[in-house]
């Protein structure tokens, strides 16, 4: 069968012959994206208002070193630099942000939106050459797989976090008592889809199966790999969600913070 030569037309960049909206997605994921980031960094500089009576902040868990009662160690050490800058939020964000920065979705969303490699399918790049992961710096996206397991860490210390923000402190007693606000519901919607896309990630689902040439002799393996996939099918819609419940928990427990909401106790 004689071989038909096919013909590469290279485009300039943004060149297409589409005629749908294909620019609309790296649109909106560069300022959904991109104002994240901004906020993210913007309330880990502030070191206040990040937590208010039992709940604390998802930026600033665990805190480690801080002014508030929920800090593990006492208040800023005293060889921390001068020169620098302390918030709580400093010495933990770098490891959930690295996950999410290093996702094997965020890429494909983040290199077109940011990077414009490729701006979409059938669209002129800026750039003819292919850089692709097997090179440094990109390489270093291969550090996913570690963040991953740190990333699991962060969902049991958020799931204590909700527990705390069960037990209110009566003014009227001083008394500890159980309760459910907001608030509590708000952490642990929270918990739940951040859970769902930690939990759905192609490297722990790889972990928990992945190893085994045949899954299904091993029972327990088995479930939590059927239970990994039925989260990983559905990976974007808990990395969009569980990015908007994080900065809801943040933004939601700043106000209350600043007296600009008051929150209601359901219980």
């Amino acid at each position: 069968m004689e071989a038909v030569p096919v013909r590469i037309v290279p485009r300039d960049f943004g060149e297409t012959r589409r005629r749908d909206w294909w620019w609309l997605e790296p649109m909106a994921v560069f300022a959904v994206f991109g104002s994240f980031v901004v906020y993210a960094t913007w309330a880990a500089f502030q070191n206040a208002h990040y937590t208010y009576g039992p709940y604390l902040s998802p930026f600033y868990s665990p805190e480690l070193w801080g002014d508030s009662p929920h800090a593990w160690l006492g208040p800023k050490p005293g060889w921390w630099p001068a020169l620098l800058p302390f918030s709580p939020a400093l010495l933990i964000l770098p490891f959930p942000g690295l996950f999410r920065f290093t996702c094997y979705y965020y890429r494909g969303a983040y290199y077109k939106a940011f990077w414009m490699d490729p701006v979409s399918c059938t669209v002129g790049e800026p750039r003819k050459s292919y850089w692709g992961e097997r090179t440094f710096p990109l390489i270093l996206q291969n550090v996913h797989r570690y963040f991953a397991y740190i990333a699991c860490l962060f969902i049991v210390v958020l799931s204590y976090d909700v527990w705390l923000a069960l037990w209110f402190t009566n003014p009227a007693t001083g008394q500890i008592e159980f309760g459910i606000g907001v608030g509590t519901l708000i952490l642990a919607v929270n918990v739940v889809l951040l859970g769902s896309y930690t939990l759905g990630c192609h490297s722990i689902r790889h972990l928990v199966g992945g190893l085994k040439d045949e899954v299904s002799k091993s029972p327990l393996r088995h479930t939590c790999y059927n239970c990994s996939s039925a989260l990983n099918g559905r990976h974007m819609l808990f990395a969009w969600t569980s990015l908007f419940s994080v900065a809801l928990s943040d933004l939601y427990i700043r106000l209350c913070s600043m007296g600009i909401l008051t929150d209601t106790r359901l219980i």
